[in-house]
């Protein structure tokens, strides 16, 4: 009576974990699409124009998923090398999430996207939400001049529609409809009536996600095709009286991809040439500089949620007028922490002595770091007694089987990822992610395989089939719960370092990822397992009545 008890326990824990994991697994996602900043409501407000404009107008072209390593190829891409010797050229650093419409709203509004307020991850058109925090091209509005934008249709959505005045949008990401985009753009540009421009080319990004990515040779074509463009564009131009700025909103993996924590997604080209620019390399920037050197080019005001600095250091600025902007920084940035302390709740003190944005975003990232800590602390006591008390159950329970059922847990895990990251040629992290289904479908088949194999193994090993249908069973469900007790530990760190669901603020998108595949693999061993169970007892029941004849 006592193992069928056990048996009915193991069982309904088995279920019981698959159900949790489908719950966590459905809400941590559903939480991280529904994202917004802790300053969504209570935006800081915009300040005073930093000064009179240092050029006529800017084009902004964003090469989308334009890596950098891409763009020094001067073989592939020769105009944007020659524009290089004439401008302003750093390597530009971003953060995660590397997705398109979170990089869109960090280059807009100079913000991370923790606070920009923009989609954590791409959505669907119809889904995408309008900026709720200043950019760059409303405050060109504001200070009376022309926009226009020319680009995929995600900016007629995150953009605010009042604050542009010409706008072409297309549904298409290829070659074509870059050239649809282009031939948009060049009367605005020959009209010399537009004194902001942003013309978005698409095609590079394409090919990252459907010609092979950059290892494929479709990748450096679609580059240079990009690059002619570039030259038609320029020639448009005036860069005694204009400027341009080329840049991307993030990088690909070397399959094609992106939206995850690797390093290569992080990573872009920054140029600035024309009118206002001192030429030369320069020490790296962040995306979030983007915005505030755009404000001081046009003489805007400063985005008011921005959390980079105006580059001096590239434009031809007087010593008085480098003043003044650094005067408009610390304003602005008194008033971003301002509202988000009070967004978040934090006592933080804002140091009188703060003179910078560096000092600003310091104090910036201690309150956001104290809240952090202070709900990571409960939740690593939970985690820990969660991880150590099942830990402590097998401990006291040790014997010659515990040690084969570990080894067929493990065996799952070597299964499973090596159909994972060497034959699937997956990666950890978002950015080898198609879709949400093609995830799940994979890492669930991939889970199923592994959950097979070592049960089989396991069983054979340890003589399942030879047992009394019960004993046997209660074998396959040990193993089981070995198995997810081994997931449930990234799970548990995920837990400690991002709560269950996101809330206000965003992840460590790698832990995050590894507990949401983690979990996806707690639901086929709970589910499956339970299967191979009842298989494991009919297979035993066989094997016995076989035998007894």
């Amino acid at each position: 009576m006592k193992a069928k008890l056990r048996l009915i326990l193991s069982i309904l824990i088995c279920l019981g974990a698959s159900a949790g994991a489908y719950w966590w697994a459905s809400s941590l996602m559903d939480s991280v699409y529904a994202y917004h900043s802790p300053l969504k409501n209570n935006p800081p407000p915009p300040g005073s124009p930093v000064g009179n404009p240092l050029t006529t107008r800017v084009i902004f072209v964003l090469i989308d998923g334009l890596r950098l390593d891409t763009a020094l190829q001067t073989e592939v891409m020769p105009n944007l090398a020659e524009l290089r010797q004439q401008g302003a050229w750093a390597t530009m650093h971003s953060q995660p999430p590397s997705y398109s419409q979170a990089g869109y709203t960090t280059l807009l509004t100079g913000s991370w996207p923790d606070i920009n307020d923009g989609p954590a991850l791409n959505l669907d058109y119809d889904d995408i939400f309008t900026f709720t925090q200043d950019d760059v091209i409303s405050a060109a509005h504001r200070a009376g001049l022309c926009t226009a934008v020319s680009a995929f249709n995600w900016f007629e959505r995150l953009i605010p529609p009042a604050s542009v005045y010409a706008a072409y949008y297309t549904s298409g990401e290829d070659h074509y409809a870059d050239l649809e985009v282009l031939e948009a753009a060049f009367p605005w540009i020959a009209s010399g009536e537009y004194h902001f421009i942003l013309i978005h080319l698409d095609q590079l990004d394409y090919a990252g996600h459907y010609e092979g990515g950059p290892i494929d040779p479709r990748w450096n074509e679609a580059a240079t095709r990009i690059d002619q463009m570039l030259a038609q564009i320029v020639a448009l131009m005036d860069l005694a009286q204009d400027t341009l700025l080329i840049t991307s909103d993030h990088g690909h993996i070397d399959r094609g991809g992106h939206g995850g924590h690797e390093p290569i997604t992080l990573i872009e080209p920054f140029l600035l040439v024309g009118a206002g620019i001192q030429p030369g390399l320069y020490n790296d920037v962040n995306m979030v500089d983007v915005a505030p050197t755009l404000a001081a080019l046009l003489g805007t005001n400063l985005p008011a949620s921005s959390q980079g600095r105006v580059l001096t250091e590239m434009l031809t600025l007087q010593p008085e007028q480098i003043n003044f902007i650094g005067e408009a920084e610390v304003n602005q940035q008194k008033l971003l922490v301002e509202a988000y302390l009070t967004a978040i709740g934090s006592q933080t003190a804002i140091h009188p002595n703060a003179e910078n944005v560096a000092a600003y975003q310091a104090i910036l990232d201690s309150a956001r770091s104290d809240r952090l800590n202070s709900e990571r602390l409960p939740r690593a006591f939970l985690a820990i007694g969660l991880a150590f008390i099942p830990a402590i159950i097998l401990y006291t329970r040790r014997d010659r089987q515990l040690l084969w059922l570990i080894v067929g847990a493990i065996l799952f895990l070597g299964l499973f990822n090596l159909r994972y990251l060497i034959l699937g040629n997956w990666t950890y992290s978002l950015s080898s992610v198609p879709s949400a289904d093609e995830l799940i479908l994979f890492t669930s088949s991939s889970a199923f395989i592994a959950l097979l194999v070592s049960w089989l193994v396991i069983s054979l090993r340890l003589g399942s089939f030879r047992r009394p249908p019960l004993e046997a069973a209660q074998l396959t469900s040990n193993l089981l719960l070995v198995t997810i007790y081994l997931l449930a530990l990234p799970v548990l760190w995920s837990f400690t370092l991002n709560s269950a669901t996101i809330t206000w603020t965003l992840p460590d998108f790698s832990s995050m990822f590894i507990a949401f595949i983690s979990l996806i693999q707690i639901l086929v061993v709970g589910v499956f397992g339970v299967v191979l169970l009842g298989i494991t007892a009919g297979v035993s029941k066989t094997f016995l009545f076989l035998r007894s004849r």
